[in-house]
């Protein structure tokens, strides 16, 4: 404990975005539980479309629910306390401590920041009091210096926590030297004294042929180099934010014999890692796709979660997609649409409110006898459901209702929020079995719902192990996570920051 009473603080922030600080905090969170410390995550601020729902029905990052899951705990909404979801190149919905509150521009937010900041100080402290540790993410760069003076998640919060800052930079992308070194010439001395080293992530290559490039480094700065991670091939963790699957490329399903099976990625994607277990399958092929294409050779074609369900429908519809999938239908094709998915299938999409735009309605895909209300409150939980005697779990997170106006359910929701009986019906089947769609996010992490839908488009014979997808399979890779991590840093060292902080 600290001075304070409280737990201490350990921080890790970015050269950039996406270099790799979300893994690296999920390793801590697992290396710190196996050395006996009972360990919490946590970042302030996230801007993320991929999203779950905690145990009281609550909505948060998810990110910060797989650093939940590395260190063996419950996630809760202390955990992301402001979770940002863009709607637009200049708006979002500001999730605050789990419920959607509004949709704000810009320049809104940037001017509630001060009393974001208060409610993000008193998350941190709640889980502060609770556990013996927690480690803190950074969003972004933590050196942007248009933005430092409203800095609610990296430095600003560092120096709340009083936390020594692990610095994270991505050789993969280049200019690594360059990363480090910029970014401390960008910080105040204080806020630059506040890191106490470096981790480099995504190396490749012989690692002996780095070990000039860290002592230059440590020589250049006068700060320690943790370790630096290779890049690895053999784990899988869900990654934090879909610029991991932009621009992807136009694909020739069935190579080297496999099926196929299309994700097609509109613009305000939500919840992309609902396919991680589709990719974990190795007799099959999983695509994202953007540009339209001939579908025919695809088993089947997803259209996954969206954030703004009527811009891109209307990208759907002017795109050419809309006709491509209807064609794909009429000629035998199997299309699953998964929330926003959902609400894109069907005749209609009603928005009286304008909660995405000027109030109207839209058509919709027509692939399914269902229309859509865009509507407040925004639905989050957790659900238990049942498809034809298969049991199964889930988590919805959506604006609106569905009404199915012909075909029949796809599930039976038995119960939902861990324990709350229910009775009700979700999703649409077509009459002739070959199009459905669901509000359940997550349900390819039961094994035995995907066994089912396999079945459906034709691939049942495809072995589905138990052992490839839900809790017990990723938290085997949160320990192989660990294992690399620890082969790679000077473990000493970081828990010396512990006792330090």
């Amino acid at each position: 404990m600290t001075a304070s009473g409280k737990a201490p603080c350990i921080a890790a922030l970015g050269t950039g975005s996406d270099v790799g600080k979300s893994i690296v905090v999920t390793a801590l969170c697992r290396f710190f539980l196996n050395r006996g410390i009972r360990v919490a995550p946590y970042k302030a601020q996230n801007m993320s479309n991929n999203s779950g729902v905690t145990p009281e029905g609550l909505e948060m990052g998810r990110a910060q629910i797989v650093q939940a899951e590395a260190s063996r705990i419950p996630p809760h909404v202390d955990m992301n306390p402001i979770l940002l979801k863009p709607t637009t190149d200049v708006g979002c919905q500001v999730v605050l401590m789990g419920e959607a509150r509004e949709n704000s521009t810009a320049l809104d937010y940037h001017q509630k920041k001060e009393r974001l900041f208060k409610t993000a100080c008193e998350s941190l402290d709640r889980l502060r009091d609770q556990h013996e540790l927690v480690v803190m993410e950074g969003a972004g760069s933590c050196a942007e210096v248009n933005l430092m003076a409203g800095d609610i998640v990296n430095l600003r919060m560092a120096e709340y926590a009083d936390a020594p800052v692990i610095l994270i930079a991505d050789i993969h992308r280049g200019g690594v030297f360059a990363q480090i070194v910029g970014t401390l010439e960008c910080l105040p001395p204080e806020q630059r004294d506040r890191i106490a080293g470096f981790i480099i992530n995504r190396f490749r290559g012989d690692i002996r042929l780095f070990e000039d490039g860290v002592r230059w480094i440590e020589q250049r700065t006068g700060k320690k180099v943790f370790g630096v991670l290779p890049w690895y091939t053999h784990i899988t963790i869900e990654a934090e934010d879909s610029v991991v699957i932009e621009s992807p490329p136009a694909v020739s399903p069935g190579r080297l014999g496999k099926p196929s099976v299309a994700v097609i990625r509109i613009p305000h994607i939500s919840n992309f890692t609902d396919f991680d277990p589709l990719s974990a399958i190795d007799e099959i092929d999983l695509f994202f796709i953007e540009k339209v294409q001939n579908l025919s050779g695809f088993a089947a074609v997803i259209l996954p979660g969206s954030k703004n369900t009527r811009f891109d429908l209307d990208w759907l519809k002017t795109g050419g997609w809309a006709d491509t999938l209807r064609a794909y239908v009429d000629n035998g094709g199997h299309v699953l649409g998964i929330c926003g998915g959902y609400q894109l299938m069907g005749q209609y999409v009603h928005d009286p409110h304008g909660l995405e735009g000027t109030p109207g309605s839209e058509e919709g895909v027509r692939l399914l006898p269902v229309e859509t209300t865009l509507k407040a409150p925004k639905t989050t939980t957790r659900s238990r459901f049942m498809w034809d005697g298969t049991e199964g779990t889930g988590y919805e997170i959506h604006m609106g209702q569905t009404d199915r106006l012909g075909g029949s359910p796809m599930f039976t929701v038995l119960e939902q929020n861990g324990g709350t009986p229910h009775n009700s019906e979700d999703g649409c089947v077509s009459q002739n079995g070959r199009v459905m769609a669901t509000y359940m996010h997550g349900l390819f992490d039961t094994p035995a719902i995907t066994r089912r839908w396999l079945e459906c488009i034709g691939l049942g014979h495809i072995p589905i192990s138990d052992a490839r997808s839900g809790p017990a399979a990723r938290d085997r890779e949160y320990d192989l996570l660990a294992e690399h991590f620890e082969q790679h840093m000077d473990t000493e060292a970081l828990l010396g920051l512990v006792d330090k902080a």
